[in-house]
């Protein structure tokens, strides 16, 4: 895999860079990282600008959001609404007001939501479908992707320049982020599943004993 973005970047250039950071936004587990590294440290040894770099990694990201927010505005909450008013929401334990409630927490924390999350793996990637499922007006969802976007492709073809030919030895830094970053995410999700449960097994008494 490493091996192709390169070969991709070092044959298309900012072209490259844009194709790739629009795939990767649109399928997680293609490595940002090696993309963005790479593409600072190629500043310094050809004729690429860090500027337009950053433009078309901004740019490729914006696409691969776009696409994303697309996909969950088709799955809209309606439809999940009837999904979950039949058997998987049984299964799931979830009612269709589950859904009313987290399309109104993320009309109140969309927006934040969506630019912190530019900076976590895979979730920068993912938080695009729940913005469109939401229907997050699509002016605030291009600025706070484009802002959080810039700031991300920035800081790591800047730091890609900078190290030059030991860009490398920082792909293992972030890679241990990512690790981490995920387990965190797991433990976050696990214990949601648990207090939910245990929230809707409280109310379920509570109902019974009016």
């Amino acid at each position: 895999m490493q091996e192709f973005i390169l070969s991709m970047m070092d044959k298309f250039g900012y072209l490259g860079v844009f194709a790739l950071i629009a795939i990767e936004n649109i399928f997680p587990p293609i490595p940002s990282e090696v993309i963005l590294l790479f593409g600072g440290f190629m500043t310094t040894n050809t004729s690429l600008n860090i500027v337009f770099m950053i433009i078309a990694a901004t740019l490729g990201s914006l696409l691969g959001a776009i696409v994303l927010y697309y996909i969950g505005k088709i799955f809209n909450k309606e439809r999940l609404k009837r999904i979950v008013s039949g058997k998987v929401g049984k299964v799931l334990r979830l009612k269709e007001k589950d859904i009313d409630k987290a399309d109104e927490w993320f009309d109140n924390k969309g927006n934040i939501t969506v630019f912190f999350c530019r900076f976590v793996p895979i979730v920068r990637s993912l938080i695009s479908i729940p913005a469109g499922m939401s229907e997050m007006p699509m002016l605030k969802f291009l600025i706070y992707t484009i802002v959080g976007s810039a700031i991300w492709n920035t800081v790591l073809i800047v730091l890609g320049n900078r190290v030059g030919e030991n860009w490398e030895s920082i792909l293992g830094i972030f890679d241990r982020y990512s690790h981490i970053v995920v387990i965190v995410l797991i433990i976050i999700f696990v214990g949601f599943l648990i207090w939910f449960y245990k929230f809707r097994k409280n109310s379920k008494k509570k109902t019974k004993a009016e």
